[in-house]
C-alpha cells in the first residue's frame, strides 16, 4: 500500500465514526416523504450501514424537515434530466445514497457499478455515461485510476471523486491530474450542482472540439478549391498570355498606337495572373502531402536556403553572417522555404548600405527561436500583422517586383509545425523576423493532411 493510500485509510478510519454520523445525516436530509413501514420491519439487528440506507429509501427521519438546508425536489425541478452514472465503488449503501441525491436533485439516473479497474474498463468500452462517480479509495485500486484508463481509451467522461475523507492538498492534485471535481460522503447535497457543472464544462468542450473540427474541415476544403481552381487555370492562361504575347510580336507598329497599348496592357495582365495561380498553387501545395518530422541540423537547412539563393546573393553583394545553430525535428524541405524566403526579401527591401543579414538561435525549456536580422528599409511596425496575409504587398510592382506569396507560405509552414513566427523593425531601420518552433522529439509530431 502506498503511503498516500495508507495516509488516506488512516484517516478515513480514524473519522468512521464521525463519517456514519455524516451519513446517517445524510441519508435523514436525502430521504423521500416518510411512509409506514413495512409488516414485521426490524431495524434492531442491522448494521448501522445497513440503518443508514433503509433511512434513505423508507423515509424514516426528518427528510420534510431538512428539505429547506440544499435539496432540491423532482416537483421543483419539473421534467427529469436523463443521467447516465457509472458508479464505481464497493459499498451499495453508498451507491443508493449517491443515487438518492441525484433524484432528489430532478436527474433520472440510470446507473451502472464497477468495483475493479477490469470491470470499469469493460463498462466503458461498450457503454455509454455522462458522468463517472469513484470512490477514491477501493482495495486494490482508487477513483484516480478511473482518469488515467478513461484518458488511455481516449474517452472524454467527467470523473467526480466521492470520498469519506479526502485532504486538501490531495483534492488539488487529482484535479490537477484530471479529475472534475470532488465530494464528501457526508456532503452529497453538492454532489447534484458538481455534477451539473461537470456537464457544462464536458459540453463547452465538446463545442470547443467540433468548432476546431469544423475549421479544419473548412481550411481543408479551401485548400483543395484553390490547388483545383489554380491547377486548371494553368492551361487556359498559358493559351491567352502565349498568343496575346504573339498578337503583340507579330502587329507591333503595324495598328495605330492605341492598338499597340491595348495589347501591351492584356500581355501584362495574362502574365500576372499567371504568376499570382502559379504563386497560389505554391502556397496550397505546403504541407498537403502528410510528412513524418525527422531530426535535422538548422545549419545544414540554412545552407541549403543559401546556395539557391546564390545568384541574388552575389549580384546585391549581400553578406550572410550565421551563428551556431541548434538541431530541430522539422519537415526540413518546407523549413528550407522558410529561410529561402526571408533572406530573399532581405536582398529584395534591402536600402542603400551594403545588406548584411545575420542568422542565430537560442534554444529554451519549451522552444528554439531562430532570429533572422538584415540593415535593410524596414516595415513600419502597424504593418507587422498584415505583411503575412497572403498576396499583401506594400510596396506597388514598380517599386518591388513580385505577389506577396512569400511570407504566407512562411506562416503556413511554421503553424504547421506548431510554432510561430513575427517580425520586430521599425522603418528605416532594418527587420528581425523570428520564428519560434517547439521542441518536439522525432516521430512525435507529423503533419497528416489530406491529399
Amino acid at each position: 500500500m502506498s503511503p498516500a493510500e495508507r495516509e488516506g485509510k488512516d484517516n478515513s478510519e480514524n473519522s468512521s465514526g464521525s463519517r456514519n454520523t455524516g451519513l446517517v445525516a445524510t441519508a435523514a436530509r436525502l430521504a423521500p416523504e416518510p411512509v409506514a413501514p413495512q409488516d414485521g420491519a426490524n431495524l434492531s439487528n442491522a448494521t448501522t450501514g445497513q440503518a443508514v440506507a433503509r433511512a434513505a429509501v423508507t423515509g424514516r427521519a426528518v427528510a420534510a424537515a431538512e428539505s429547506g438546508d440544499g435539496a432540491t425536489s423532482a416537483a421543483e425541478v419539473g421534467v427529469r434530466q436523463k443521467l447516465s452514472v457509472l458508479v464505481v465503488e464497493d459499498d451499495p449503501n453508498d451507491i443508493e445514497l449517491l443515487i438518492l441525491a441525484l433524484q432528489r436533485a430532478g436527474f433520472d439516473p440510470d446507473s451502472a457499478s464497477a468495483q475493479t479497474a477490469e470491470e470499469f474498463l469493460e463498462r466503458v468500452r461498450h457503454g455509454h455515461y455522462d458522468i463517472v462517480l469513484a470512490d477514491y479509495n477501493l482495495p486494490q485500486w482508487n477513483g484516480m485510476e478511473t482518469v488515467e484508463t478513461l484518458r488511455r481509451e481516449g474517452l472524454d467522461i467527467p470523473v467526480i471523486l466521492v470520498s469519506g475523507y479526502l485532504g486538501e492538498q490531495r483534492a488539488v492534485e487529482c484535479i490537477k491530474q484530471g479529475a472534475a471535481d470532488y465530494v464528501l460522503k457526508d456532503h452529497l447535497l453538492r454532489l447534484p450542482e458538481v455534477v451539473r457543472r461537470a456537464l457544462r464544462e464536458k459540453q463547452l468542450r465538446d463545442e470547443n472540439r467540433r468548432s476546431q473540427e469544423d475549421l479544419a474541415r473548412s481550411n481543408r476544403d479551401l485548400e483543395q478549391f484553390a490547388y483545383v481552381a489554380s491547377h486548371d487555370l494553368q492551361e487556359p492562361l498559358r493559351m491567352v498570355a502565349a498568343y496575346t504575347q504573339l498578337l503583340g510580336d507579330r502587329y507591333q507598329g503595324k495598328l495605330d498606337e492605341n492598338a499597340d497599348k491595348y495589347i501591351r496592357y492584356a500581355v501584362d495582365g495574362a502574365t500576372r495572373m499567371q504568376t499570382l495561380v502559379r504563386d497560389l498553387l505554391a502556397f496550397s501545395r505546403v504541407g498537403r502531402n502528410g510528412r513524418e518530422f525527422k531530426l535535422a541540423e538548422s545549419g545544414a537547412i540554412v545552407d541549403l536556403a543559401l546556395r539557391n539563393l546564390h545568384a541574388a546573393i552575389e549580384e546585391s553583394g549581400a553578406r550572410i553572417e550565421c551563428g551556431h545553430l541548434p538541431a530541430v525535428v522539422v519537415d526540413a524541405s518546407l523549413v528550407v522555404q522558410v529561410f529561402q524566403n526571408l533572406i530573399g526579401n532581405a536582398i529584395k527591401f534591402r536600402g542603400a548600405n551594403p545588406l548584411v543579414v545575420h542568422i542565430s538561435a537560442e534554444k529554451t525549456s519549451q522552444a528554439t527561436v531562430f532570429s533572422i536580422a538584415d540593415n535593410g528599409i524596414g516595415i513600419d511596425p502597424e504593418h507587422a500583422e498584415l505583411i503575412f496575409a497572403i498576396f499583401k504587398r506594400l510596396h506597388t510592382r514598380e517599386e518591388y517586383p513580385g505577389s506577396g506569396i512569400g511570407l504566407a507560405i512562411c506562416k503556413k509552414v511554421v503553424e504547421q509545425h506548431g510554432g510561430r513566427i513575427w517580425v520586430e523593425s521599425e522603418l528605416g531601420h532594418g527587420c528581425t523576423f523570428r520564428i519560434a518552433l517547439p521542441n518536439q522529439t522525432a516521430g512525435n509530431s507529423s503533419m497528416a493532411q489530406e491529399k
